[in-house]
């Protein structure tokens, strides 16, 4: 057997980062390290602003989720939690009227830890706090590799039990839908090498992220059309031309007519079939369907993207 490396653990921070706001928060507003915390939290983040004003304030890193447009803020800390900034955290909260809260931290005290877990216990279903820890690790002589490892985060199980009495059996469905969507991906290594699974909801979309906030694959359920959709969303219009080009090619990629969507901030081409999400029994069909085409508008995205 080979000999293997040792990982060493990295806690002065502030070795790579000296500085919290020139530093560390310029290095985690960049595309690929935003990338990788929303890979933690399950969420898609597109930077909005660094050092986004909130009153005489401003918060490290004001973001949306793709997708959604849910507001997200983000506050750094290179040392341990304190009161100071879990008020701010809540200030910053208040004045961008974020639904998704995430603290990064070098150390969580317990009684900080607590306080998130309140937080997520006693709000709707709307908030959601995340507390994390970034961590540096190093192999031998390689380049230190930053972890983000969570601490606190929304109880989904809880929070998604509350919301259930409030759901029409059309929201229910969707749920359920979305549930086996994931439970089925899980398990299927095409899917896992390629995309990460997103948190279920009662809505007629599910986003994937395929490492650029430039594009999404979106993928739809319409129930009263009794169809299924999937398509790649092209966010301020860009590559549209290199996209319009390349649509007979496009379409044969994905052997089925497209549809091309245009609005002010955005362009999506499109696909659907006439498989039926209101049946139970046809819900295995679509999840195969969908893996294919997310798999077939990634390559798109690779092939003829900027």
């Amino acid at each position: 057997m080979d000999k293997l490396g040792k990982m060493i653990k990295f806690t002065d921070l502030r070795s790579v980062w000296p500085h919290e706001a020139n530093d560390f928060t310029k290095w985690l507003a960049l595309e690929e390290n935003l990338a990788l915390l929303g890979d933690t939290i399950g969420i898609d983040l597109e930077l909005e602003e660094r050092e986004s004003s909130v009153g005489s304030f401003s918060v490290d890193i004001f973001a949306k989720e793709v997708g959604s447009d849910r507001k997200v803020i983000i506050e750094n800390q290179l040392e341990d939690t304190n009161h100071d900034h879990l008020g701010k955290l809540i200030t910053y909260a208040s004045g961008k009227d974020a639904e998704v809260i995430v603290w990064v931290v070098k150390r969580a005290r317990d009684e900080h830890r607590q306080a998130i877990e309140w937080l997520n216990q006693h709000t709707d279903n709307n908030l959601g706090f995340f507390l994390l820890e970034i961590e540096l690790w190093q192999i031998g002589d390689s380049e230190k590799a930053p972890r983000f490892n969570i601490v606190e985060k929304p109880n989904e199980w809880t929070k998604t039990m509350k919301s259930i009495d409030g759901l029409s059996n059309i929201a229910l469905l969707k749920l359920d839908f979305w549930t086996g969507f994931n439970d089925a991906m899980a398990g299927n290594s095409d899917f896992t090498r390629n995309f990460h699974t997103r948190k279920a909801s009662p809505h007629y979309w599910y986003n994937l992220s395929i490492g650029s906030s430039a594009y999404r694959i979106g993928l739809t359920i319409n129930t009263q059309n009794q169809s299924i959709g999937a398509g790649i969303y092209i966010y301020d219009n860009k590559d549209i031309d290199q996209f319009k080009s390349q649509i007979d090619a496009i379409s044969g990629l994905l052997n089925s007519e497209v549809e091309w969507r245009e609005a002010e901030k955005s362009c999506s081409i499109v696909v659907t079939t006439n498989i039926n999400p209101m049946k139970r029994e046809c819900w295995a069909k679509a999840y195969s369907w969908f893996l294919e085409k997310a798999i077939v508008f990634k390559s798109i995205a690779s092939k003829y993207g900027g």
